[in-house]
């Protein structure tokens, strides 16, 4: 089994910059993303493109002959030009608070089409807190000043393992960024889970991660994990049509083992496009590598092939095959023949 890479998505990526990005979807979440909860709080200023734009999907778009009354319309974060400020600061700023407090791994500082516009250089600080920062927070350096390319993303990897709750990302002097994606782990506390409660451990605040997916021609595989129900038909993971009987599948982790008691499979928005049937399957595995399918063996049924309807959410109790007491880590679904879903929820208790 390997992973088709999104050709809607491909970039000029290369070599080492290449492999990082797909290390980073592969094992990371974006932390920041407006899907699970990211909000840009505050910046310097944003006088020609909104600070918001950040952390919104895709990697920003460009409209030739847009304009609004402020200039040229830009899919992302812009500040003026400095020189024409006096304010005396050196660089922009715009402070964002993570939807999923984790550990940072990797960063991708997208410039997409900032071309004659882009930062010099940009920095990432990050601090933990409980309330929005103010001028008395402490903000420690995960990315040190580095140049960054126009119309490119710039990766970088991070070595870090505290838990972070907000970034602040510095441009210098001045300037434009599309996209900033903060690739990493959510941080936990089980503490806040009542004993016995049924936890959504495939969830990815909860710290599930969809690892692998056989096709995301459409929509990327997180979005299967992500808060809420699907806001419309791309808010979901759906594959290209197939010319086979199937099925395409994706594998998630789930954020901690345990045992899988009800199943919620939702459709939502997918009318024409949802799949006939689905599987799933389950395994306990120390491992998250599943390419060229080497642990396909070790996968048990949870709920054998069953019919799916269009726009609908699905609830699963006793049609699973297993009992209370048995756990997983991993998770595959199988959808037949391919198609699209909203989102997945798997209830289970923690091992404890």
């Amino acid at each position: 089994m390997m992973l088709d890479i999104d050709t809607q998505q491909q970039n000029q990526l290369t070599g080492e910059a290449l492999e990082l990005e797909r290390k980073f979807k592969s094992q990371y979440v974006d932390l920041a993303n407006e899907g699970v909860g990211g909000e840009t709080l505050k910046c310097s200023d944003d006088f020609f493109a909104e600070m918001e734009n950040l952390i919104k999907p895709g990697r920003g778009i460009f409209i030739d002959d847009k304009f609004t009354e402020r200039g040229k319309w830009m899919d992302g974060w812009e500040s003026r030009r400095s020189y024409g400020r006096d304010n005396g600061r050196e660089f922009d700023w715009c402070v964002i608070k993570l939807g999923i407090k984790g550990v940072i791994h990797g960063l991708d500082i997208d410039t997409n089409y900032f071309r004659g516009n882009a930062p010099e250089s940009v920095s990432v600080e990050a601090c933990v807190s409980e309330v929005e920062p103010s001028a008395k927070t402490v903000w420690h350096t995960v990315l040190t000043q580095t140049a960054v390319e126009a119309h490119s993303q710039n990766i970088f990897e991070i070595s870090n393992d505290t838990a972070w709750t907000h970034i602040r990302l510095n441009m210098f002097p001045d300037g434009g960024v599309a996209r900033i994606r903060v690739y990493g782990e959510a941080d936990v506390n089980w503490e806040h889970f009542v004993p016995g409660e049924l936890i959504d451990l495939a969830y990815i605040k909860n710290g599930g991660k969809a690892l692998l997916a056989s096709d995301m021609f459409f929509s990327d595989k997180n979005n299967l994990i992500r808060p809420g129900r699907g806001v419309n038909m791309g808010d979901g993971w759906e594959t290209k049509r197939r010319r086979d009987p199937g099925p395409d599948w994706l594998i998630a982790k789930l954020a901690t083992q345990g045992s899988i008691e009800k199943v919620v499979i939702d459709t939502c928005h997918f009318k024409g496009n949802f799949p006939d049937t689905f599987s799933l399957e389950g395994m306990i595995s120390s491992s998250d590598d599943f390419t060229n399918g080497q642990q396909d063996a070790n996968w048990q049924p949870i709920i054998g092939r069953t019919k799916l309807a269009a726009h609908r959410e699905h609830l699963f109790i006793n049609e699973l095959l297993v009992k209370s007491e048995q756990t997983f880590t991993h998770v595959r679904i199988n959808i037949f023949p391919d198609g699209g879903i909203s989102r997945m929820r798997l209830f289970g208790k923690r091992k404890d």
